[in-house]
């Protein structure tokens, strides 16, 4: 036995004993006596060390033991912040199994944390700001991604990857922002975010399909494999894609395969969007425009040759363009413009004789810009701008300026040109043909006449036609000509 436990109730003992002479002391001595604070304080230290050791000493009472608790199954995992963990839903991260229920069920989650009383557009329920997490995996999916109704914004998916399945609709999209449902708003959804994605189409269908939504944004994304649209936009209004890569094979470039390559990397259907620091690397065409008033900056195509058919960019909307193409890289492809009406074209990179192409389908080109880019080519002979009538001439022409492009290795093609001729007779003729884009076209002409030596002759301009400028004096005289044209105002 331990000799800590005999002693203890000795210990108790002798501590009340003190404890009751300092009681008796305390209410018989004389408040006089001198020696009686000194004998209190004495028995007071006394009892705090004996207590003081006793509880050092005693050994720590053994914890009861706990009672057993079942663990309780665990629930859909939702943070304070409204965030839906998927895998908490039953999605698998490794891409074995078919998670498109259990994506299904964390959206429709979260569309149940809307508040009708914080609406954006009007009909528009706000969502908060949810997030569906995809925490990095890989999921396989059967049928198209999408959301449960129409009326909702203010959501976020991002963060994994989405993989189509062998069996998914081949003219499905991975993500589908279209809705069967119909809503109080005149848009689908407003404010949806898809960021930081890979989506693997597997060659059946699409990436993402926007279809009549506001304010979407799709930022720090990878799309291949698809065999349709990369993403497509359709109707709706401002759509932001951004910081992405896109292309229908993996590849950087010189494929075994790049003849056969199909499909298109982003197909805008709808107006007032645009496409920011975005590389297309493999499809037949990069950039498919079909609605006005398009923003396309800082996107690198190399999709696919133009020796193979292959095109950068195409403006498919006659008559009504309103494109700005700024600071992008055609890589061995062009641009195509159909009937351009208020098109820019400026501060772009066009390597491997990539050039312009604008198409008269009407006969229309009007309010056109091409200004300050760089051509590189192979010295194969080929215009920097080229025009396809095929359906017919370009009759409608104003307002085309094609004009301080840096050239190199290619054909020089103008609307604005510069020359001067010197010679001794009566007669100048400077030729713009070789330089003037549209054929047989000056509008204006602006010239002057300088005679070598004392001579003053009478001169004019006498001819303007096929591209050349005749100006003729009175009578022989050694001159230099100076003579700028323009083709490409009206007014």
């Amino acid at each position: 036995m331990d000799t800590r436990i005999q002693t203890k109730p000795l210990v108790f003992f002798f501590i009340s004993f003190i404890s009751l002479i300092i009681i008796h002391v305390n209410g018989e001595s004389p408040p006089f006596d001198h020696h009686y604070h000194g004998q209190i304080r004495k028995l007071q230290s006394l009892k705090s060390s004996l207590i003081h050791r006793e509880l050092v000493s005693s050994p720590s009472p053994s914890p009861s033991p706990s009672p057993t608790i079942s663990a309780p199954v665990p629930s859909p995992q939702v943070d304070q912040a409204r965030v839906y963990q998927i895998t908490s839903y039953g999605a698998d991260p490794s891409g074995k199994m078919d998670s498109t229920d259990a994506l299904g069920k964390a959206i429709a989650a979260a569309f149940q944390s809307g508040s009708k009383d914080f609406l954006l557009m009007n009909g528009i329920i706000n969502l908060g700001g949810a997030r569906i997490n995809l925490e990095g995996g890989i999921y396989r999916i059967s049928k198209p991604l999408q959301l449960p109704a129409a009326g909702a914004g203010n959501l976020m998916i991002s963060g994994g990857t989405l993989l189509a399945s062998d069996d998914f609709p081949t003219d499905g999209y991975l993500i589908d922002l279209s809705s069967t449902t119909s809503s109080s708003s005149s848009y689908n959804y407003e404010y949806i975010t898809l960021k930081d994605l890979m989506l693997d189409c597997n060659f059946r269908g699409g990436g993402i399909s926007v279809i009549n939504s506001l304010r979407t944004t799709i930022d720090n994304c990878y799309i291949t494999h698809f065999n349709t649209n990369g993403i497509l936009v359709q109707r709706g209004h401002e759509t932001y894609i951004r910081n992405s890569f896109l292309g229908q094979h993996i590849t950087a470039g010189g494929d075994p395969g790049e003849r056969n390559f199909s499909g298109t990397g982003i197909n805008l259907m709808g107006n007032d969007n645009a496409v920011t620091d975005v590389v297309i690397f493999s499809a037949a065409i990069g950039i498919m425009v079909s609605g006005p008033g398009n923003t396309l900056s800082g996107v690198h195509c190399y999709n696919k040759a133009t020796g193979f058919g292959g095109t950068g960019i195409y403006l498919k909307l006659p008559n009504l363009t309103q494109t700005r193409i700024v600071n992008c890289y055609l890589d061995y492809n062009g641009i195509i413009a159909e009937d351009p009406v208020q098109l820019t074209i400026t501060n772009s990179f066009f390597l491997g004789d990539g050039f312009i192409v604008l198409k008269s389908i009407n006969g229309v080109a009007k309010g056109v810009t091409v200004v300050d880019n760089t051509f590189s080519g192979n010295n194969k002979g080929i215009d920097i701008v080229q025009l396809d009538e095929s359906n017919g001439s370009f009759k409608d022409i104003d307002q085309v300026i094609v004009d301080r492009n840096n050239v190199r290795g290619m054909n020089l093609r103008a609307t604005v040109a510069r020359e001067s001729v010197q010679g001794n007779g009566t007669s100048w003729t400077v030729d713009f043909s070789p330089v003037l884009l549209f054929p047989d076209l000056i509008n204006h002409v602006q010239y002057s006449f300088r005679a070598i030596g004392n001579s003053f002759p009478n001169y004019a301009l006498r001819n303007v036609s096929e591209n050349r400028v005749v100006i003729e004096s009175d009578v022989d005289v050694e001159a230099r000509v100076f003579v700028t044209v323009n083709q490409g105002q009206t007014s």
